[in-house]
C-alpha cells in the first residue's frame, strides 16, 4: 500500500514514552520442559524488549516521532538497545546511560503448542532514579509532546513526568499491566488507561471484570476511558460520559455486556468492535458510570501462522497512541464562567480503534520476538482500518 493512498498524518506526530528497555533472549520449543529436563530450542532470536520499548517502536513504525526516557548500563547490551531504537525512529536522546551496573534482560520462552510464551527478566541496576532527569531535560522531553506513556517501571521517575505532563495538560496513557510500586499514583494522573486480563479485578477487588471497569473509572476521576485487554478474546472498554448524560437509561453492566456480544459476528476473522449508546451502567454494590461500553474481538489467526505472542500487548498500545487523537481540554469560556470539559476527535473514533490496535497486534504474532514483524503504517494489512 503506497503512503500517497493513506490518510494524512496528524501534523504533531511526537509522543513521549517512559519505563522499560531491554534485550530479550527469545527461544521457540516444541513445549514447555518439565523440571530438570534438558530440551534443544526449535529457533532463537535475539532482540530489544520491555514494555515501553516495544510499544516506542510500534508507534514509530506507524508514523509517530516517539521520544522515550529510561536507563541502560555502558554495555553491549545496552548499546544494542539504544541502536536498535534509533533504527526505528525512536529518539533516545534522554536516556540515562550509566558506566556501572548492567542493563535489563529477559529470557522469553515461547512454547509452540500451548502459543503461550514464559518470561524471565533481570531487572537493569542501578535503577531509574528522577535525580537523574534534570529539570531542563524533563521539559525538553516534553516539548510539543501530544501523549505521554508510562508503562508502570521507574515509578518515581515516572510519577515526576506525569506531574510535570499533568500541569501542561498533556494527556496521560497509563499501562496497569499487574499491581507495582507506585503504580496508584500514576493512576491518579492518568486520562487513559490499558490493563492486561487480570489486573481489574487485582486492582479494585471487584467481582467481574465489567464492574471492575466501572470501579476505576469510579476511583479514578481524571480517567476518561479505559481498556482491559483479552488475548484471543479481544477487549473491553469504557468510555467516561463527558456530559453527563443525565437522559440515559439505566442498565446493569454485566446484561449489556452481554447483550454486545450476542451480537457480535464471531464468523469474521478480522477484528471488529461493537459499542453501546450513552448508558447508566451500574454494578452492584460498587456503583454508576454514564458512558459507552465496547466490546473489541481479535483476529482470529490460523494456527499455522501464530508464533509468539511476546510483545502483544505493547503493540496494542503503541497503535493506540497512533490512532488514539481524543483529546479531553479544559476551555475557559469566558473570564466569568466555570471551565468545562471539551471533547474532540481528530481521528480514529473507538470504534476504529480498538479494531485496529487488535490488528497491529495479531500482525506481530506472526515471528519469533516482539518487533519482528511489527507493521509499518503502508503495510496492506491495515488499509481496511485505515
Amino acid at each position: 500500500m503506497s503512503s500517497d493512498s493513506l490518510p494524512p498524518l496528524p501534523q504533531n506526530r511526537i509522543v513521549l514514552g517512559c519505563g522499560q528497555v531491554a534485550v530479550d533472549f527469545l527461544a521457540t520449543v516444541a513445549s514447555f520442559p518439565n523440571p530438570d529436563d534438558k530440551i534443544r530450542s526449535t529457533s532463537l532470536k535475539v532482540q530489544g524488549g520491555g514494555n515501553a520499548g516495544n510499544a516506542s517502536t510500534c508507534a514509530a513504525r506507524l508514523g509517530l516521532n516517539p521520544r522515550l526516557i529510561s536507563k541502560v548500563s555502558n554495555d553491549s547490551h545496552g548499546k544494542g538497545i539504544l541502536e536498535e531504537l534509533e533504527a526505528d525512529g525512536v529518539d533516545t536522546s534522554f536516556f540515562i546511560v550509566s558506566e556501572e551496573g548492567n542493563s535489563s534482560f529477559t529470557y522469553v520462552i515461547a512454547d509452540s503448542q500451548t502459543n503461550t510464551r514464559t518470561c524471565i527478566h533481570t531487572p537493569g541496576y542501578p535503577p531509574l532514579i528522577p535525580e537523574e532527569l534534570s529539570q531542563s531535560s524533563l521539559l525538553s522531553a516534553l516539548d510539543g509532546v501530544n501523549m505521554v506513556y508510562f508503562d508502570g517501571r521507574h515509578h518515581e521517575t515516572a510519577l515526576v513526568v506525569a506531574k510535570e505532563a499533568a500541569r501542561k495538560n498533556i494527556p496521560i496513557l497509563v499501562e496497569a499491566e499487574r499491581e507495582r510500586e507506585g503504580l496508584d499514583d500514576l493512576l491518579d494522573f492518568a486520562t487513559y488507561a490499558i490493563c492486561s486480563a487480570k489486573f481489574p479485578q487485582a486492582w479494585t477487588e471487584a467481582p467481574s471484570v465489567p464492574s471492575a471497569l466501572i470501579s476505576m473509572l469510579l476511583r479514578l476521576p481524571k480517567l476518561k476511558f479505559v481498556v482491559v485487554t483479552l488475548g484471543e478474546e479481544g477487549c473491553i472498554m469504557l468510555e467516561r460520559s463527558v456530559n453527563g448524560g443525565s437522559d440515559a437509561e439505566e442498565m446493569d453492566v454485566h446484561c449489556l455486556l452481554e447483550s454486545l456480544k450476542l451480537i457480535k459476528d464471531d464468523s469474521k476473522t478480522i477484528p471488529t468492535c461493537i459499542s453501546s449508546v450513552e448508558t447508566k451502567l451500574s454494578a452492584n454494590g460498587i456503583g454508576t458510570i454514564t458512558g459507552r461500553l465496547f466490546v473489541g474481538t481479535a483476529e482470529k489467526i490460523p494456527p499455522s501462522e501464530l508464533v509468539d505472542t511476546t510483545g502483544a500487548g505493547d503493540a496494542f498500545i503503541g497503535a493506540v497512541l497512533y490512532v488514539s487523537r481524543i483529546h479531553y481540554s479544559q476551555k475557559t469560556l469566558t473570564s466569568n464562567e466555570p471551565r468545562r470539559d471539551v471533547k474532540w476527535y481528530q481521528g480514529m473514533p473507538p470504534e476504529k480503534m480498538l479494531p485496529f490496535a487488535a490488528q497491529v497486534a495479531a500482525t506481530g504474532c506472526r515471528a519469533l520476538g516482539a518487533r519482528t514483524v511489527l507493521p509499518l503504517r503502508t503495510d496492506p494489512r491495515l488499509a481496511s482500518f485505515l
